[in-house]
């Protein structure tokens, strides 16, 4: 008896593994562009520290994002069983505040970046200690704010795809791929802001090839940073735009027949219809972020100042 109850115990566990396993290829399929794009994200805001304080600040958000993982997957378990319908407005707010952190960039991009700064003001974070602690932990906290809309989003894609399963394999799920989405991303992020790094060692070792290797990853890692700039701030008008759409059914229904109506263009329809939705929900990322900067902008100066 002991004997069949062990084989009925294996079996189960193979059968939850197995399910484990189908489900976490297709939340990944579905979380692919969310991944994306908080790669982006999160490389362009833990860029702009000290080159010896890159790791250990990576290191601190991946921290963090853990710590977010932690709270958001009970929580969405709790949340689904208790008020499922909650769930689409929660993404909604997290999706507007990537949209107003993604107009603020760009607002101060092009109405800030010939501002004088007085002399004798620090601009170098990386030569002012004090300075530099604190653009350090605005950078952490950013990024950790940052992630916990994007894990969100994961989160609850995964738990949808998840959602007809047992709740053992919801929850292993559900972890699973929020601890190898954290792993990955922060494992990335790391390669990326030490390319120069990289770049600087190989350039100084003996050898032509290790040399023109060396220089190519110097030349090559500014521009990928500025990319990787330019990425994010775009990504939160995607991210952003898109779980406002999803939240918004006359949104997504516009922008499913705009997909369907450009299908229809000669020669090129299919490319244009597959770009249509993305376009869509970035430019609809971008209204709502400049309104809300501008309503935040509104209460700001009508709000009675302190006398």
């Amino acid at each position: 008896m002991a004997g069949a109850s062990l084989l009925t115990l294996l079996d189960d566990i193979a059968t939850i593994l197995d399910d484990v396993s189908v489900m976490s290829k297709i939340a990944a399929k579905k979380t692919a562009g969310v991944l994306g794009d908080d790669l982006a994200l999160n490389a362009e805001q833990v860029s702009g520290v000290k080159a010896d304080r890159e790791l250990p600040v990576v290191w601190a958000v991946a921290k963090g994002s853990f710590l977010n993982k932690l709270i958001l997957v009970p929580a969405a378990l709790a949340i689904s069983a208790i008020a499922p319908w909650l769930i689409t407005p929660l993404l909604m707010l997290g999706g507007l505040f990537l949209c107003y952190e993604g107009a603020e960039k760009v607002l101060h991009t092009f109405f800030h970046k010939k501002e004088n700064h007085p002399a004798g003001e620090a601009q170098d974070f990386n030569t002012a200690t004090l300075d530099a602690a604190e653009y350090e932990a605005q950078k952490i906290k950013g990024a950790i704010r940052t992630d916990f809309i994007l894990s969100a989003e994961i989160i609850v894609i995964t738990l949808g795809v998840v959602s007809e399963a047992t709740f053992l394999t919801q929850v292993v799920t559900l972890f699973g791929i929020a601890f190898l989405m954290t792993i990955g991303v922060y494992g990335l992020v790391a390669v990326i802001v030490k390319i120069d790094d990289a770049g600087l060692y190989l350039s100084q070792k003996a050898g032509s090839i290790k040399q023109a290797v060396g220089r190519g990853l110097l030349s090559f890692a500014p521009y990928l940073m500025k990319g990787l700039s330019i990425v994010g701030t775009v990504a939160m008008f995607l991210v952003g735009g898109g779980i406002l759409t999803h939240g918004v059914h006359v949104l997504s229904e516009l922008i499913t027949d705009a997909a369907q109506e450009t299908a229809l263009i000669p020669t090129v329809g299919t490319v244009v219809s597959a770009l249509v939705p993305t376009l869509l929900n970035g430019l609809i990322g971008l209204v709502a972020g400049l309104i809300i900067v501008g309503l935040f902008s509104v209460a700001s100066k009508l709000k009675p100042s302190k006398s």
